[in-house]
């Protein structure tokens, strides 16, 4: 059985055509929502409850949510900081990708959890926007995904002091470029959280 959300993008759908051979599955992906990355962020509160109504419309629909949980040297594993929020509770059959780089793919075993479930396309939430949201995205298109982007389901923090553009700024800009994202055989996108439909196979 195919599932695969079905979504909306300026009044239009947004139509899947993964390059993956056999790959008819989507999944919701779900990155690095850790207290220590999100606990400033913008819109954090809004953007954790967009993403708790995904991975409960995933459930319902029966797709696969993929946690992702990112290690570093200024974010250590099996600390407070590490965990994942507590509004957003995995449950035990769900994956579970342990990362040290901003791409999800990158020295994990993401691809093999895909694979499995034969998940060609990825609906992608979390954080941070400008770092391994971004970082994933590319790293899905590039190896054959669909990779669509929900627009009010990703956050950074501010990091104007160096430089960056403002955190809703990031946001904004990231949806803007990642809405016309394409390669042969597979495509990007954007949707708002209200506007996936998991439980639809005709997408």
């Amino acid at each position: 059985m195919k599932h695969g959300p079905k979504l909306s993008r300026y009044g239009g759908t947004l139509n899947f055509m993964t390059s993956l051979a056999d790959r008819p599955n989507t999944a919701l992906l779900v990155i690095d929502v850790q207290n220590d990355v999100v606990s400033g962020a913008h819109n954090r509160d809004g953007v954790v409850a967009n993403i708790a109504t995904l991975v409960d419309k995933a459930r319902a629909g029966g797709v696969p949510v993929v946690w992702v949980q990112h290690s570093d040297d200024h974010l250590k594993r099996d600390t407070e900081g590490w965990e994942y929020v507590p509004e957003l509770v995995r449950a035990d059959a769900e994956p579970l990708i342990h990362k040290n780089y901003g791409d999800s793919f990158e020295a994990t075993d993401l691809e093999d959890v895909l694979a499995e479930r034969k998940v060609g396309r990825l609906v992608v939430a979390g954080a941070q926007t400008d770092a391994c949201i971004r970082s994933t995205l590319h790293g899905a298109i590039v190896r054959g995904y669909d990779a669509i982007l929900v627009a009010d389901a990703h956050t950074t923090e501010d990091q104007s002091e160096w430089g960056a553009p403002p955190p809703d700024q990031v946001i904004a800009h990231t949806n803007l470029y990642w809405g016309e994202q394409a390669a042969p055989g597979r495509r990007g996108g954007t949707v708002t959280a209200d506007a996936v439909d998991f439980a639809s196979g005709s997408a």
